[in-house]
């Protein structure tokens, strides 16, 4: 089983958020389309908007590697949390080391287990080897070793559980099964690979797919772009900016209530 590029980056970020920021998770859907085009801690870079983000959970979802957990008390969105332990059998380490791999493509020990440190300590580098050689060993491998290439000083390892972004293209190889649902006169933002983080000028770039004709090249400067060209912008902007406010809100009642003891 093989995952499309973006249902990698989503389940990269949800252990990264689960174990750096476990106040805040899970995970809504708009703070998933944050947290998947994010210019640090990423490789590519990429901007993913909600609608680009649904897909992907439905195909995730439907590989019963996700789960969508209801409003409660005090929230009044859907969330998502993945179920990757439960699915393989992993332990915390091993899913950090997953993880990073997911959101940072192909790396060395060293650096899997230095960019893993902010989820999971582990002794040393050693340490990290053993954990990847674990996944790799499994009867279903989850991760690699890769030929070490001319003026490289060490082999690098990738994970398996994902397939790769296309570093050709401004589109997500996704599964004929994956592709967005289009409408007559609707258009949808797929993610794409964008500026990386020491090019803050520059726009990210992505692809307009519509329900018939060619797909055009645009480019934009706001991450969070709309689902629906034809809805009113400002609507859009408005929307947003609540569902912003609302999750910080939440996050900030949660830690009231915690420095309450309730």
């Amino acid at each position: 089983m093989q995952i499309t590029p973006a249902g990698g980056r989503i389940l990269g970020c949800l252990v990264e958020k689960q174990l750096t920021t476990p106040q805040q998770y899970p995970l809504t859907r708009n703070a998933l389309s944050l947290a998947c085009s994010q210019s640090t801690n990423r490789d590519p870079v990429v901007t993913m908007d909600e609608r680009a983000v649904d897909v992907a959970l439905e195909s995730l979802r439907g590989h019963r590697l996700v789960r969508f957990v209801q409003p409660s008390s005090g929230r009044v969105v859907e969330r998502c949390r993945h179920v990757l332990d439960e699915v393989y059998g992993l332990d915390v380490p091993s899913v950090a080391m997953l993880a990073v791999l997911l959101l940072r493509g192909h790396q060395t020990a060293g650096e899997v287990r230095g960019r893993a440190a902010r989820m999971v300590e582990l002794a040393d580098v050693a340490a990290a080897h053993a954990l990847l050689e674990g996944l790799a060993a499994r009867d279903e491998p989850l991760v690699e070793l890769l030929p070490r290439r001319p003026g490289q000083k060490e082999d690098r390892w990738r994970q398996l559980l994902a397939k790769e972004w296309d570093g050709g293209s401004s589109e997500p190889a996704m599964a004929e099964s994956d592709e967005l649902p289009t409408d007559a006169g609707n258009t949808a933002f797929v993610a794409g690979p964008v500026a990386g983080p020491g090019d803050a000028g520059d726009a990210p770039t992505g692809h307009w797919r519509s329900g018939d004709g060619p797909t055009d090249d645009l480019s934009t400067s706001n991450a969070s772009v709309a689902a629906y060209s034809d809805e009113p912008r400002d609507l859009q902007a408005q929307v947003t900016a609540l569902q912003t406010t609302v999750d910080r809100l939440e996050l900030e009642l949660a830690a009231l209530r915690d420095s309450l003891g309730g």
